[in-house]
């Protein structure tokens, strides 16, 4: 198969798609890698690391596109690549339709076949959503700690405190990936944490993970009695292939302090709090009620070295997979038929579908 990665071009996105490791490993496999010139370059691989590995640099994204069966990328394609897609084109990337319309009427429009990798998984075990939510909840904590400064807008409090001085009070919405990330962060430094748990049946657990931080079931009663109270609010929700609930009203936000910081990192997937808007690494934050807003759709990709080698060692046996045996492989795997969104202008992920009342079907009556 022809497999091909491009530079992304989302605002200061700097991660990719394959590493060169990556590259060598398909083609010593048979198979023939395209990558765009400098694609790697942000997370420190250079041309000619590719090269070495046996891929082809093309000096234009449109060439990657029209001749790559299988795309693999980092973030989902924007407008100015919607063009370039082809029908049947296998895309792999994160994807995140029920936050954007237009994306999902683009990607049925295209034909493409599109493999998200945050709905790859069962239940709760999400493989791909993993790495990037670990970087992102570590990330959620301190990004809030730098914003809490009084330079940066905050109320002036440090996060770990110091002698004789309690430090922030860290709420954090969720106790997935992202929010056992920030927590781990959080206590770390000396914060006063609170958790707020979906799954009471989960407080013991947490409670042992996290001995110094308060566990609390996550009730409408108790969002609005603690929420006021954080220094700093961390929104780690997730609901596979959904658009996040919204669990933070306008009202509740305007009762925070003055100063006090919002990291929303459920943003990819609309946000959790109310007040959210998507924000970028170049312009991350925005103030709203006197609160500051850190809503960066791609966190992980203010460390791109890391997080392209954390996301491309989960990624690459799934790639592996789809080059030496194209959709058949999602037949053989039901974790990875999830994965699949949408395929010959049509959806295939109910979720997706009810988050803009479309209608669906079912994959095995496609594949």
């Amino acid at each position: 198969m022809i497999v091909g990665t491009i530079k992304e071009i989302k605002n200061n996105e700097n991660r990719v798609g394959l590493t060169p490791q990556g590259a060598y490993r398909l083609v010593q496999e048979g198979h023939t890698v395209l990558v765009e010139k400098d694609a790697g370059i942000g997370s420190g691989f250079s041309n000619e690391d590719f090269e070495k590995a046996g891929a082809q640099i093309e000096s234009y994204a449109r060439t990657v596109w029209k001749e790559a069966k299988l795309i693999v990328k980092i973030k989902e394609p924007l407008s100015p690549e919607f063009d370039l897609i082809q029908p049947e084109q296998i895309i792999f990337t994160y994807f995140h339709f029920a936050s954007s319309q237009p994306l999902l009427d683009a990607m049925l429009k295209s034909k493409a076949t599109c493999i998200a990798y945050e709905t790859i998984g069962e239940k709760s075990k999400h493989p791909l959503l993993a790495p990037m939510s670990e970087v992102a909840g570590k990330m959620a904590t301190l990004m809030g700690t730098y914003f809490l400064a009084k330079f940066a807008g905050g109320k002036g409090i440090l996060v770990s405190g110091v002698s004789g001085v309690e430090g922030a009070h860290v709420v954090i919405l969720g106790t997935g990936v992202v929010g056992r990330s920030a927590a781990w962060i959080a206590t770390a430094l000396g914060a006063k944490v609170t958790l707020l748990v979906h799954k009471p049946s989960r407080i013991p657990e947490l409670q042992e993970l996290f001995p110094n931080a308060k566990l609390v079931e996550s009730t409408p009663e108790n969002i609005e009695k603690i929420v006021p109270t954080a220094d700093l609010l961390v929104g780690a929700v997730y609901a596979t292939g959904a658009r996040a609930p919204t669990l933070v009203s306008e009202a509740l936000v305007q009762k925070m302090q003055r100063g006090s910081v919002i990291v929303d990192v459920a943003i990819d997937q609309g946000g959790c709090i109310a007040t959210s808007q998507p924000t970028t690494h170049e312009n991350p934050v925005f103030e709203k009620h006197g609160v500051i807003h850190y809503c960066v759709a791609n966190m992980p990709g203010a460390f791109p070295r890391t997080s392209t080698i954390a996301l491309t060692n989960a990624t690459f046996p799934f790639v592996k997979r789809l080059a030496e045996k194209e959709l058949h492989a999602l037949k053989e795997d039901n974790s990875f038929l999830n994965g699949l969104n949408v395929i010959n202008g049509q959806i295939t992920n109910q979720k997706v579908a009810e988050a803009f009342e479309r209608n669906w079907v079912k994959v095995e009556e496609l594949l």
